[in-house]
């Protein structure tokens, strides 16, 4: 059986300390956000927790993570990396978004601002 990938590092959550298993890939992924918004991996994990994303803390976290890097995506960073183009009308999406609508994918945005801010 082939080893998993994970990586399990600590963080401090809002019941206090405890682990979390994310790809390395997402942990690079959080680390950059945390970098670009100047908060911390753990104050991040924190907020999210309060934002009350369904799931549990990983999942909710794997869910933000790819809600914050939607929400600044554009057409033409998409165009840029060579990923096509979305068909007309369908206001950048290949299909039309399920579960997350634009303010869902905004959500994170404006959750690490308020954080810089001081808001909570």
């Amino acid at each position: 059986m082939a080893r998993s990938t994970l990586v399990n590092r600590n963080i401090i959550a809002e019941r206090g300390r405890t682990s979390m298993r994310l790809e390395p890939e997402l942990w690079d992924a959080l680390s950059e956000i945390c970098r670009r918004e100047r908060i911390s991996p753990s104050e991040l994990c924190r907020r999210i927790e309060r934002a009350g994303i369904p799931g549990g803390r990983t999942s909710a976290m794997r869910v933000w993570i790819l809600r914050y890097f939607r929400a600044a995506a554009t057409e033409a960073g998409h165009m840029e990396a060579g990923h096509g183009s979305a068909p007309e009308g369908m206001n950048g999406f290949a299909e039309e978004p399920s579960a997350m609508s634009q303010r869902d994918a905004a959500a994170p945005l404006a959750m690490v601002a308020a954080a810089r801010d001081g808001g909570g």
